[in-house]
């Protein structure tokens, strides 16, 4: 692999209809700009950002676009390095995410075309590429296209190429495709597997002593399962091997062994019911817009386990592959979800939207391939989405059906269909606290169809947006978590959303602020609504992700007679590696601390576990007196160090009498159950 990421040569128009001369080799660039790749333009002067939630920031014509169409042309040169190409050799140059559509050609010759912003293109240049010498690549990006009616996703419309470019060397009987099925059975302990590869090939996981041909169920024996809690990764090879039997090509993956199934209308993992305790995240960085590094998508993941939260809807495009390796291996549920939005259709009563139109099938099918095939190996994902907000219609169906074939072992999502006909399971967004209560219990409004209605209450229900996090939100949320741990219907949610899209301004006095709609000389705009997520711009944390991670804690402290009542909210682990303290506090001072010994709770189990006297009798004078019982890591975990708070809760003691006793575990309504974190030495977090 050769990483053609790097500066690029670039001019910039701001129509389309321009020559393709600059695409010959010796095409004189030297006084075009430079620009790096991975980039938007926009976030390098050339035109500007503009932020719409629904409405298209161009006339509603499908498939037409304005011939006023910002248009970046890059080049760039490079060499082969030696032995990077041996006989019968393909050259692929992949490009991970351009956005909207662009032509590439390779020393003069065009190689293809493509769309589809999210996701990736491969094209075969093997008959373009020189060995010897120097190679020039040219690339035409536009910023409108027919296939910018399917992505009107909120968030801020930027272009060029985004993700990396890189040339790949393949050899001509390697391992073309891989599909891994790794399946764990509950009951027994043991996990199969089955490795699909389109020719023959061996499959090794040295650790577990398989060494197998490919397309055969394997018996793997015990395994240790994955989950989102315990992520739990196998080493594995796929070996394409030639006619000596020496490896030809080989493809190393990290599998986890999972079972994903709908159980009586309960959404199961591994057997047991899973909670979900999500957010929305787009791709950002208020410098870098979607052009996020590999410290930007770790930070995110860091971020959401040392706040309690355990699941990801990739809203609204499938994210950087590297971000899908991080849920594998730090331990996130992933709803992966297509390059797909027809938002600003609803703005004209849904007319010509592209869902109902066979004309645009073949495009909407195209997109969910490329996002299944990009992602199906990623034990981290649990439910393929078919994309967002785009109405209803027989594309959708399509795009189901095709699903449902090609990998018939994960659940399909997709909101914005109430009648749910072609879903697994039953989605919504924002509704009320009054409305998930109802439909909790299975007895929410039917539909006008019979057979649908029952389909439909036979399905778990998730909010895939909910609480939205703009201004002082996000609310309700203490109702909402207590409505989902109420029913087993009920799997959770994905508040909207992680992350304020800010961006980076200076004024003339270089003082920064971040910018939103409007901000930027943008006529079409939808204002400040892309400030809504749970971290600021620069991924500091908002009192609404401290509240949500004391919310969502999946160990809690509450008060109980005599003691506090300490309970495991986790789906798989058991309490053994959290470790509790008391401390005794008079008017916010600590006067008295001490370990608390919890036992091992299982998961869903609870008890309740009495203070010592150390603690309901400590002196300090006359105040206000909290006993806080914290529970932390007992060890360092990948994501956090030893100590790493989790949680905390609080019960209130009465005042000492005019003798100086006090009535030990006596409390008030002020007794309260607190969560939150401990990083960079401050305490955060409470409800």
């Amino acid at each position: 692999m050769l990483d053609l990421s790097g500066a690029w040569r670039f001019r910039y128009s701001t129509r389309a209809d321009l020559p393709d001369d600059f695409a010959v080799p010796d095409f004189a660039d030297a006084g075009w700009d430079i620009l790096p790749v991975p980039a938007h333009w926009q976030l390098h002067g050339y035109g500007a950002p503009a932020y719409t939630n629904v409405q298209y920031p161009f006339p509603v014509d499908p498939p037409y676009v304005p011939d006023e169409n910002p248009t970046g042309d890059y080049r760039r040169t490079f060499a082969v390095p030696d032995g990077f190409l041996t006989q019968g050799s393909r050259a692929l140059l992949r490009f991970e995410g351009v956005d909207s559509a662009f032509r590439v050609w390779v020393n003069g010759t065009e190689v293809g075309t493509s769309v589809g912003s999210r996701l990736p293109t491969e094209f075969d240049v093997t008959n373009a590429l020189r060995v010897d010498g120097e190679n020039v690549i040219a690339a035409r990006v536009h910023q409108w296209s027919s296939a910018s009616y399917l992505e009107d996703q909120d968030m801020w419309w930027l272009s060029g190429i985004f993700r990396e470019v890189l040339l790949l060397s393949r050899p001509p009987d390697g391992v073309q495709d891989v599909f891994v099925h790794a399946d764990y059975a509950a009951t027994t302990g043991t996990g199969t597997l089955r490795v699909d590869t389109p020719a023959p090939a061996r499959v090794r996981v040295p650790e577990l002593g398989v060494d197998a041909a490919s397309n055969q169920e394997i018996s793997a024996g015990p395994v240790e399962p994955w989950s989102a809690e315990v992520p739990r990764l196998y080493d594995m090879e796929v070996v394409a091997e030639g006619t000596e039997g020496s490896p030809v090509e080989t493809v190393q993956l990290r599998i986890g062994f999972r079972s994903v199934t709908i159980a009586d209308g309960v959404f199961t993992v591994n057997g047991r019911p899973v909670k979900l305790r999500g957010v929305n995240r787009h791709e950002f960085s208020p410098d870098r817009g979607r052009a996020v590094t590999a410290q930007d998508m770790l930070a995110d993941v860091l971020l959401m386990k040392r706040h309690n939260i355990n699941a990801v809807r990739t809203s609204h495009y499938p994210p950087h592959p590297a971000f899908l390796d991080l849920c594998d291996e730090y331990g996130l549920w992933v709803v992966a979800e297509c390059d797909l939005e027809t938002h600003g259709f609803f703005l004209v009563d849904w007319r010509d939207n592209p869902s109902d139109d066979p004309r645009w099938q073949e495009a909407m099918i195209d997109r969910v391939t490329r996002t299944v095939e990009r992602d199906k190996n990623h034990p981290s994902v649990v439910l393929w989405s078919l994309g967002n907000e785009s109405g209803t219609g027989q594309n959708l169906t399509a795009m189901a059906d095709w699903v449902r074939e090609r990998d018939p072992s994960r659940p399909i999502h997709y909101e914005h269909d109430w009648s749910c006909r072609d879903v697994d399971v039953y989605s919504r967004m924002y509704a009320t606290h009054d409305e998930v209560a109802a439909i909790s219990t299975r007895s929410e409004s039917p539909l006008d169809d019979p057979l649908l209605d029952e389909r439909r209450r036979a399905m778990p229900f998730v909010l895939c947006e909910y609480a939205h996090a703009m201004g002082n939100g996000p609310g309700g949320l203490l109702e909402y978590q207590q409505l989902f741990e109420s029913s087993p219907r009920c799997m959770g949610g994905f508040i909207w959303e992680w992350i304020d899209h800010g961006l980076r301004q200076r004024d003339d006095r270089g003082r920064a602020r971040y910018g939103y709609g409007g901000d930027f000389g943008e006529q079409v705009h939808d204002g400040n609504f892309v400030a809504d997520g749970l971290l600021f711009p620069d991924r500091s944390p908002s009192p609404g992700l401290l509240d949500y991670a004391a919310v969502i804690a999946q160990v809690r402290i509450e008060p109980a007679v005599l003691g506090v009542r300490v309970s495991n909210r986790f789906d798989f682990r058991d309490l053994a590696d959290v470790a509790f303290r008391w401390a005794h506090e008079v008017d916010g001072v600590e006067t008295a601390a001490g370990d608390l010994d919890v036992p091992s709770l299982g998961p869903g189990e609870s008890a309740v576990v009495a203070l010592p006297s150390a603690a309901t009798e400590a002196g300090g004078g006359p105040g206000e007196r909290w006993v806080t019982v914290a529970a932390a890591l007992q060890r360092s975990a990948p994501w956090a160090k030893a100590g790493h708070l989790i949680t905390r809760g609080q019960v209130q003691l009465a005042a000492p009498d005019a003798a100086g006793s006090r009535s030990a575990g006596s409390r008030s309504a002020g007794s309260r159950s607190m969560g939150g974190k401990s990083m960079g030495g401050k305490s955060m977090g409470g409800n």
